[in-house]
C-alpha cells in the first residue's frame, strides 16, 4: 500500500532505530562474542526503545519453531535467517545481521555483514560488491520505473562479479507489518514488472554467495545456507519513493 507524505515521516523513528542497533551491533561483535550476545544486546536496545520485536516469535509455515531471538545472525555460508545461538565468532568469520522492529506502529528492516577481525581478500570483495548492489538496486528506486529496473541493477552487479544470485529470497514492501507486497527480486530485466509510484516503501536487500546459486536449509527451518558451502554476504536498506528520487529511512550515516 502507497503511504502518504504524513506517513513516510512516521516512519522514519523505525528508520534510525534500526539503523542505530546495527550501529551498535557493528561495534560490538568481536572475535569472542557469541550470536546470542548479539541478540541480548539488540533486545535491551528495544526494551530501553520501547520499541518492539517483530521478529520474535515469528512463525511462517517454513520454520520448524517460532523465532526465537530478535536478530537473524548468519556466520559464513550463511546467508539468511541464522538463529541466535552459543556459537562464539571466531577471527575471520563473516557475519551477516539482519534486524527489524516496529516503532509507534511502523516497521523499518535493514542488515549489514561484515568480516570480524582479520579481514580477507575474498570475503573484502564479496562483502563490498553485495554492498554496491544495494546501492545500485536503490538508485535504480524512481518513480515512473518498474521494479525489474531495481532487480536488474541488482543482478547486473553480481553476475559481472560472477557471484551466485538466488531470487526465491529477496526484497518487500514494509509498513505496519514487515513483510507487504511488493516482492523484490534481486535479479530481473529491466522495463518489467510493477510500475514504482511514490509513496511505495520497500526493503532493498541484495544476498550474494561467492560460489553457485543454490542454496540448503538447516533442520530449524530457518537457517539459508549456500550449497557448496561458499561464503555469503546480505545488505538491506528501507527505502521510500518519493518524487524528488528514493529516500533511505535506515541509512546508517
Amino acid at each position: 500500500m502507497l503511504k502518504t507524505a504524513a506517513e513516510l515521516t512516521a516512519m522514519r523513528p523505525a528508520g534510525r532505530f534500526v539503523a542505530g542497533v546495527l550501529s551498535s551491533l557493528r561495534d560490538v561483535a568481536r572475535v569472542g562474542t557469541t550470536l546470542q550476545e548479539l541478540d541480548d544486546h539488540a533486545h535491551r536496545m528495544i526494551d530501553a526503545a520501547g520499541a518492539h520485536s517483530v521478529y520474535l516469535g515469528y512463525h511462517p509455515s517454513f520454520g520448524a519453531i517460532p523465532y526465537p531471538g530478535v536478530l537473524c545472525t548468519s556466520v559464513n555460508d550463511a546467508a539468511l535467517h541464522g538463529l541466535p545461538s552459543p556459537y562464539v565468532l571466531a577471527d575471520g568469520d563473516v557475519l551477516s545481521i539482519d534486524f527489524a522492529a516496529q516503532v509507534q506502529g511502523w516497521v523499518a528492516d535493514s542488515a549489514i555483514t561484515f568480516q570480524v577481525g582479520t579481514t580477507t581478500p575474498e570475503a573484502t570483495a564479496l562483502i563490498e560488491t553485495t554492498e554496491r548492489a544495494l546501492e545500485a538496486g536503490i538508485a535504480a528506486a524512481k518513480v515512473g520505473g518498474r521494479m525489474g529496473d531495481i532487480s536488474a541493477a541488482i543482478g547486473d552487479v553480481g553476475h559481472r562479479a560472477g557471484y551466485g544470485i538466488n531470487t526465491d529470497f529477496g526484497g518487500h514492501g514494509v509498513g505496519r507489518t514487515m513483510h507487504e507486497d511488493p516482492h523484490v527480486p534481486n535479479d530481473g530485466r529491466r522495463r518489467s514488472g510493477m510500475k514504482l509510484q511514490a509513496g511505495l516503501v520497500i526493503a532493498i536487500e541484495p544476498w550474494f554467495m561467492a560460489g553457485g546459486d543454490g542454496y540448503v536449509i538447516d533442520d530449524d527451518g530457518w537457517t539459508i545456507r549456500s550449497a557448496d558451502g561458499s561464503l555469503a554476504a546480505h545488505f538491506e536498506h528501507t527505502v521510500a519513493l518519493t518524487k524528488d528520487g528514493p529516500l533511505v529511512l535506515t541509512s546508517r550515516d
